[in-house]
């Protein structure tokens, strides 16, 4: 090869192993991935690459596994700040006797951006690239984004009872379309509508969402189907289950975010596959709250797209990605009574390229491949953790991976590096969050809010 025939590019990572995702299930041996720009420009052998291309900065990862960055498809990234509050205790309880309440008496736009900033702090470090967000202030969540560099959807909560950020849904719909407005052409932001549930919203509220996400372009996510509970109150109250209800006012379509769907029977499958409905499975925040299981393997077989997502801190009670794939594979297994439900390498692409398509951006992210943004994660295996390594996909979704992640790109920026954060001072995050556990513990609401 001629000098001539050499190309610079801006960055080249050499790993022991490349898992792009895209094909399903390659683990490519000893490749490269080189960057220019915010974008990936090549895959290929990294014997090849050192002989094909000059970079500004090399990164040899000789232990490494290089993957797409996790994608979180579902979370409340500022309630971070309540992790670890009323724990044990059923998901009505939960909300309605500590949850709420603390929410209406601590919920500001100061807490919301902190908390997400914390949120963003501990997703980066543990592989995560993009979130998917629903809660109050999504303005000042979406500048937590802006300021940190990462990708994530927000969407803007409609509601019909008042909440600290708004009044009334014709309130929540005239705030949240200025938000829309504000980041429309933002290049890691997107925003959305969050309708938080059928028994929280009403009819016409929903109707108008379907309105506005088909003006503008936008998803939807909705909780739906989480508890036996909100089933049966459905049933009593209107005779039907709550997809059936969606159905009838044309809610449903390929832009739906289904979260949770832990009570599922087959004319729900049905639904969901005649609509192109996406969903979002939590099982570990599912788990916790005993609200029930997602039939992931009968929703993957019915050609349902299937993401990951952790929930909030508050109902988890962490942001680790990882740990939710491995949840996942080891629940789909249990629940089948078949040790061949979901594989590994579906698990990772449930948290990679399937989240990506649930939120509309699988054409730029969720795979790594040439044109795609370099939103990438690299796992250090060189640690007693992972020895012996014999398949390193089955290591990224079977051991306790988040730990070890060494160094993660967004849009081209790295934003960790040996597993430190680059761009966020922990120091003064974690200043900012005391502050907020001391304002929060020193209330008089301290005993009524039994944490």
């Amino acid at each position: 090869m001629t000098p001539q025939s050499v190309t610079q590019v801006d960055c080249l990572i050499n790993a022991r192993w490349v898992i792009p995702v895209i094909p399903h299930g390659v683990v490519l041996n000893n490749h490269s991935l080189a960057i220019t720009g915010n974008r990936i420009v090549d895959l290929l052998s990294t014997k090849d690459a050192r002989l094909r291309y000059k970079p500004k900065t090399t990164f040899e990862l000789d232990s490494h596994a290089i993957i797409p960055g996790l994608i979180n498809a579902h979370g409340h990234a500022a309630m971070t700040l309540f992790r670890g509050m009323a724990d044990d205790r059923p998901l009505m309880t939960w909300l309605n006797n500590h949850i709420w309440p603390a929410e209406n008496r601590w919920i500001s736009d100061s807490f919301v951006e902190t908390g997400t900033e914390l949120a963003i702090a501990e997703m980066l470090l543990s592989g995560t690239t993009c979130f998917s967000d629903m809660y109050f202030f999504p303005n000042r969540a979406a500048k937590a984004v802006h300021r940190n560099k990462m990708r994530a959807q927000i969407f803007v909560p409609i509601l019909d009872f008042p909440s600290a950020w708004a009044s009334d849904a014709d309130n929540y719909f005239h705030k949240g379309l200025k938000v829309s407005d504000e980041f429309r052409n933002h290049d890691l932001i997107n925003i959305g509508f969050g309708p938080h549930a059928p028994y929280t919203v009403c009819d016409a509220a929903l109707q108008r969402v379907s309105v506005l996400a088909e003006e503008l372009d936008a998803n939807i996510q909705i909780h739906l189907h989480e508890t036996s509970q909100e089933i049966e109150n459905a049933i009593a109250n209107s005779g039907r289950r709550p997809i059936n209800r969606l159905d009838e006012i044309d809610f449903l379509s390929p832009r739906v975010q289904c979260v949770h769907m832990t009570q599922v029977i087959d004319e729900d499958i049905e639904l969901l596959q005649n609509n192109g409905c996406q969903v979002i499975h939590c099982p570990e925040s599912n788990l916790k709250l005993a609200s029930g299981f997602c039939p992931t393997t009968k929703l993957s077989k019915a050609g349902i797209n299937v993401a990951l997502g952790t929930d909030g801190a508050a109902s988890n009670n962490d942001l680790d990605m990882f740990a939710e794939m491995q949840t996942a594979a080891l629940l789909a297994k249990g629940l089948t009574r078949d040790a061949t439900a979901l594989s590994a390498p579906e698990a990772l692409r449930m948290a990679t390229y399937n989240g990506a398509l649930a939120l509309g951006i699988d054409d730029l992210t969720g795979s790594l491949e040439k044109g795609k943004a370099a939103d990438i994660a690299a796992i250090n295996f060189d640690h007693l953790t992972h020895q012996p390594t014999y398949d390193p996909l089955s290591q990224l979704v079977y051991t306790s991976c988040a730990r070890n992640v060494s160094h993660v790109w967004v849009n081209g920026r790295l934003l960790v590096e040996d597993g430190e954060l680059t761009q966020i001072d922990t120091e003064a995050l974690k200043q900012k969050v005391q502050l907020w556990r001391a304002k929060i513990c020193a209330s008089e609401n301290q005993q009524t809010l039994k944490f």
